[in-house]
């Protein structure tokens, strides 16, 4: 894999004088205060501003400042008006444009399209706070207001939305968010790399339109510059890479070959065309060997350069000890915003995730490599949280990244990495290239929990319990010092057809994780339990694996108190599956795999009650389902049977009424407990998931 510029080794802007800022300003009142006649670069973010690493704007802002730039905030403008935008004036380099920590429709809507009541990045958790495609909207008023002001979008849901891709909010492909936020540039994954060479190019007068050549972004141009080879991805398959091998010297060089995806007006048209783009996208994947993608859209290309390079660990450190506040900006006084309340006390450890999970966008995001912290930098800062941060009681509440169980853990071998282009590290059996010790992360659990004023570290973060399972180690460390009484882990699925779909392993490998976690905690003299997620409605999920799902989910005693239904993100393979049926996973052709979609509200639904067996409100639709699939034998009061053959008064359909007339509530993800965790008072309930990581 080729180097790239160490982050921390630039010369720094001028303005590096002026020093840090308490806050990175939102006013011109506190950009006086600070002695700055302006901005270089202005934030545009959907969420309330945090100076915590948790949240994407405050990693930006604090990565440009240490840069030597004086970097504002606007956060979460009232979009209706232009003039939030001039709020701080016209910042002299560039404007960064993000919706913020999630995707600014998933923020704003369930599952079933239902409008979400709150939103845990606003103060108060009020919702409403943002529009829908905040990047769009905002990208859009800042041209409005400084028309000549260079426009840089990232965040999740730019980097997500980089092609075409598939909107389920509208059922339709849209085009590249570049076209429609009429942006200069898009900064995709994760964005300090990217971001310090545009603000120090800028700066050194290039222009905007001169900086074509960064990984990790995408940018519109007409034509073919010349010295490129131009490849036609419908010569991209299994046997690509010996094809390619068969070419003529100059057509090897990789760094000057491009990938001509199907047009938007192609993929917009032709779902099988679309799954076809999806595999090549996520083929040309890894920093080590991944080429250039160009789409047409009408009469103009849509480029994606390579994505970035893996921070070091070095960097690392370097990003998450700048002088965070660690606290919501003080213009917010007492309210509260939920996201912050979840993560005030949790560390970032790692970035990235090799899991591959096809309905997951970690991957698309932030990558398969794992960046890793040094176990110094990360003790340091649980020291600075335990003396700096209001409120702490002694208890870290996560050490973690998109999962808990990755740090330190790569391939056995830089040369074999770099030249790998399968999906998934663990799927679907762990790669005999991937070194699976756990002992960095077992020593940097020891080291935290001795450290004096720590009572307790938790671990919040997903455990991968697949590859938790090859260190025994790691498991007893986990169930007998980092559990409060739940670890919620995610199988998903039971069966083979959506965890095939999904790349998840099998029930077995969950049965083993089980066992280690029961004989620790025994052993610890704790009693404990496992809260599994699972996910109705996923592609490649029938009637009949919900119901044995739901049968599983009795026999074990487990309750789904809400449930989370497949909800199609752009640009994840399993929306893929979802929008054209096939598997993008193998080669896609017109006769290729079929994948089962379970499409519709009513299909959605009765997969979602069948994870909520147990409430009476769905007896009457599992009724239904279970005579049509000819299991009528499971209606009634056995143990063995599913649900009873009477209906409790003032439930089912008049149940559903009175909901409905009261407005539907936000939903959340789901968490389930066992019947037995749910008999004792003692134990604390198991908290909601931790909002996403940094984006």
């Amino acid at each position: 894999m080729e180097s790239a510029r160490d982050i921390t080794a630039y010369r720094k802007y001028w303005a590096a004088r002026f020093g840090p800022a308490p806050y990175l300003p939102m006013s011109r009142a506190e950009m006086d205060s600070l002695g700055w006649d302006s901005c270089d670069v202005i934030l545009v973010t959907g969420d309330a501003y945090v100076d915590h690493p948790s949240f994407g704007m405050a990693i930006v802002g604090r990565t440009l400042e240490a840069q030597g730039y004086r970097v504002g905030i606007i956060a979460q403008p009232d979009w209706h008006d232009v003039e939030p935008f001039k709020a701080l004036g016209r910042p002299n380099l560039f404007f960064g444009v993000t919706a913020g920590n999630m995707d600014s429709m998933v923020n704003r809507y369930t599952s079933d399209r239902r409008v979400r009541s709150d939103d845990a990045y606003t103060p108060g958790g009020a919702g409403g706070r943002r529009p829908d495609r905040s990047v769009i909207v905002y990208a859009q008023r800042v041209r409005e207001a400084f028309r000549d002001v260079p426009v840089v979008i990232g965040g999740i849901e730019a980097s997500l939305r980089r092609i075409a891709h598939f909107d389920y909010w509208s059922e339709k492909v849209r085009r590249s968010i570049l076209l429609d936020a009429k942006a200069d540039l898009l900064v995709y994954g994760n964005g300090e790399r990217q971001i310090c060479e545009i603000a120090h190019r800028l700066a050194a007068g290039e222009p905007i339109s001169a900086l074509d050549d960064l990984r990790g972004t995408a940018f519109m141009r007409r034509g073919m510059p010349e010295g490129w080879t131009e490849i036609d991805s419908s010569t991209v398959n299994e046997g690509e890479q010996r094809a390619a091998n068969r070419l003529r010297p100059e057509r090897r060089d990789r760094a000057h070959s491009v990938i001509r995806m199907p047009s938007f007006e192609q993929v917009a048209s032709d779902s099988v065309l679309y799954a076809h783009a999806s595999r090549i996208l996520h083929t040309e994947s890894n920093p080590g060997n991944a080429r250039a993608l160009v789409q047409r859209h009408g009469d103009v290309d849509v480029w994606l350069n390579p994505p970035p390079i893996p921070l070091t660990t070095k960097e690392m450190d370097w990003v998450y000890e700048r002088p965070y506040q660690r606290q919501p900006h003080p213009a917010y006084g007492t309210a509260e915003i939920p996201a912050y309340k979840m993560i005030r006390f949790s560390i970032s450890i790692q970035r990235g995730c090799f899991g591959g999970c096809t309905f997951c966008s970690i991957t698309e995001h932030e990558g398969r490599i794992i960046q890793n912290r040094s176990e110094d930098s990360v003790i340091r800062e649980i020291e600075q949280v335990r003396d700096h941060v209001p409120g702490f009681t002694g208890v870290i509440s996560d050490l973690g990244g998109p999962t808990a169980n990755m740090y330190r853990i790569a391939c056995k071998s830089r040369e074999i990495e770099s030249a790998c282009r399968r999906p998934s590290c663990v799927y679907p059996g762990i790669c005999p290239n991937l070194d699976t010790d756990h002992s960095a992360l077992i020593g940097l659990y020891k080291r935290a929990r001795e450290l004096p004023g720590v009572k307790k570290v938790l671990i919040a973060s997903g455990v991968r319990y697949d590859l938790a399972i090859e260190s025994p180690a790691y498991v007893k460390e986990l169930a007998q010092h980092h559990v409060g009484g739940y670890l919620k882990i995610a199988p998903e699925a039971i069966a083979e057809g959506p965890l095939s779909k999904m790349m998840k392993p099998g029930v077995a490998t969950y049965d083993r994780f089980k066992e280690l976690f029961d004989r620790y905690s025994k052993e610890a003299g704790k009693e404990q339990y496992l809260i599994p997620y699972f996910i109705a409605a996923h592609p490649g999920t029938t009637d009949t694996d919900m119901l044995e799902l739901a049968l599983w989910l009795k026999k074990n005693g487990f309750r789904a108190d809400q449930v989370q239904a497949f909800l199609p993100s752009p640009m994840a393979t399993a929306t893929a599956m979802y929008h054209s049926g096939k598997n993008p996973l193998h080669r896609v052709t017109r006769s290729s795999e079929e994948v089962v979609i379970p499409k519709g509200l009513k299909i959605r639904r009765l997969h979602k009650a069948f994870l909520r067996y147990h409430d009476a409100n769905n007896w009457p639709v599992l009724r239904e389902a279970l005579r049509r699939m000819g299991r009528a034998d499971l209606i009634g009061n056995a143990k063995h049977q599913l649900v009873p053959a009477w209906q409790p008064a003032g439930t089912g359909a008049a149940g559903e009424g009175r909901r409905a007339a009261a407005g539907s509530k936000p939903f959340r993800t789901q968490h389930t407990r066992p019947k037995a965790a749910r008999a004792k008072p003692a134990q604390s309930k198991p908290a909601l998931r931790s909002p996403p990581r940094p984006r």
